[in-house]
């Protein structure tokens, strides 16, 4: 096979002083941009439909998970609550 590309990237995250992060994964592909941590997906950032969805079971699983979720969405939980209740996010099963 000549050229073949899936296009995905996985790699951990990264912390403030460059290490990478165990266990908590961006995985980017043409559509999609996930937040996983662990075994679980947390969130997905749809570049096609342009909407961000978060796991409603996982997405507020620990502080561990928080942290990085805010992050991930580049804001607090205070925030993010906020467009889950305005419907900016959409709250589904993603798992």
């Amino acid at each position: 096979m000549k050229n073949f590309k899936l296009g995905v990237k996985v790699e951990n995250m990264t912390s403030s002083n460059g290490n990478d992060i165990p266990n908590q994964f961006i995985i980017t592909t043409k559509e999609q941009t996930i937040f996983q941590s662990y075994s679980s997906v947390i969130a997905v950032r749809d570049h096609k439909l342009n909407k961000t969805f978060l796991d409603s079971n996982t997405w507020d699983y620990s502080t561990t998970t928080g942290k990085y979720r805010n992050q991930f969405l580049c804001e607090d939980k205070k925030e993010t609550e906020r467009k889950i209740k305005e419907g900016v996010y959409i709250l589904t099963d993603l798992n």
